[in-house]
């Protein structure tokens, strides 16, 4: 099937009213940072948290009215398919991953979906579906490689152009295909040339390896954050489309996707996930690329775990030198411990942790300390180490 921006703006039509036209703001902190002029989409304040109910809902208005439909799906796939189907009063059915988020499978339950785990990936997920398709009547809904659900999330591309017309790139998350592939072709209908660049995570560069025509994949072993783009198999619609508009494919670190989710919280006040971030990431560690340019990027979800959230937020801390873990070593007498916080606090440094072990020092009249310190950077945390060293006691900092 040939797919072209009319197809997009036609979804725009089918679909009005059950999504969001989500804000594109300009992020003066982030363009400061990244010397691009940053534009943010705001996909993660979509009703089921990410751009997937775009594709879904247009995908569903094609469903016979009372018929059954199945999905596989990380997660915000899913949810979209649920909800939507729910507003259509059609029966779904997800089958998830085994180790989906506990957040995204409790989620999909509550919007309706009767969910099934099974399979390590998307992929492994996608078999059972098509099992359970065939066992039971249901009509297959594809995440990613299927006209209608592409043409869907294509319209984020035509609100993207219209509230910033002079974008030159938007750059959007790659796992099978879909986002990119949609904003491929609506970029096409628009009056000046726009560049569409997706992302992946080095764990799951499956995309990128197929569009570079390497036959031995890249990957990286090991779970990863961006489990919303963990595709090990890329569509076959999704990639003629994206080789067709020259469409480019980055990859970036798990650790440039952690630095962007705690970006995006602590400077845009925005939860992201893994795969929401992925844009930033490329922003940040491919920033020549950029430098100068009006680029858009797609926040194309928020389903984090809230734990995983916590975890990053802490590491961010940790890793801008503002939360550090330091060892102490003291003589085990009267006063040592109140030394130890009044140096600190005289430091403007604040302690937040204390562990005292009396037992495991290396002498019978000493004492251990490992502290986690709030300071400003790691120059300060340097300082106050100084501070202490100082004061004769015996102190360094460890490393996370």
């Amino acid at each position: 099937m040939t797919l072209s921006v009319s197809d997009v703006r036609a979804a725009r039509e089918r679909i009005a009213g059950a999504l969001v036209e989500t804000p594109l703001n300009l992020s003066r902190t982030l363009s400061e940072i990244s010397g691009a002029e940053v534009y943010l989409k705001f996909e993660n304040l979509q009703y089921t948290g990410s751009f997937k109910g775009r594709g879904a809902r247009n995908r569903l208005l094609d469903v016979a009215p009372g018929r059954g439909v199945i999905a596989m799906s990380a997660g915000n796939h899913a949810q979209g398919v649920a909800h939507h189907g729910a507003l259509l009063g059609l029966e779904t059915t997800i089958v998830m991953p085994t180790n989906t988020p506990f957040v995204k499978v409790a989620r999909t339950r509550d919007l309706g979906a009767t969910v099934e785990l099974a399979g390590a990936d998307v992929m492994e997920s996608a078999v059972t579906a098509r099992e359970i398709a065939a066992e039971r009547d249901l009509e297959f809904i594809h995440p990613f490689d299927d006209p209608l659900v592409i043409a869907g999330q294509g319209t984020i591309g035509l609100e993207m152009l219209e509230q910033c017309p002079d974008l030159d790139v938007i750059i959007a998350a790659v796992g099978g295909g879909g986002l990119a592939s949609g904003l491929a072709l609506a970029a096409t209908g628009h009056d000046r040339p726009v560049e569409i660049v997706g992302v992946q995570t080095e764990r799951y560069p499956s995309m990128a390896d197929r569009l570079a025509g390497r036959a031995v994949s890249t990957a990286v072993a090991g779970s990863t954050i961006a489990d919303g783009i963990a595709v090990t198999q890329p569509g076959e619609l999704t990639s003629g489309l994206l080789a067709e508009h020259g469409v480019d494919l980055l990859v970036v670190t798990e650790a440039a996707i952690e630095a962007a989710i705690a970006m995006l919280l602590e400077i845009e006040k925005s939860v992201v996930e893994g795969a929401g971030a992925a844009a930033l990431a490329a922003c940040m560690e491919h920033g020549d690329r950029f430098r100068g340019k009006k680029v858009g990027l797609v926040l194309c979800g928020g389903n984090i775990d809230p734990r995983t959230l916590s975890v990053v937020a802490v590491r961010g801390l940790a890793n801008q030198g503002r939360l550090n873990r330091m060892w102490v070593e003291l003589d085990d007498t009267p006063g040592g411990l109140a030394l130890v916080s009044q140096v600190i606090a005289d430091a403007a440094a604040n302690v937040v942790q204390v562990d005292h072990d009396g037992l495991g020092s290396t002498g019978a009249r000493s004492a251990i300390l490992e502290l986690r310190i709030d300071t400003l950077d790691r120059a300060h945390a340097e300082a106050v180490l100084q501070k202490l060293l100082d004061s004769g006691v015996r102190a360094k900092l460890l490393d996370w």
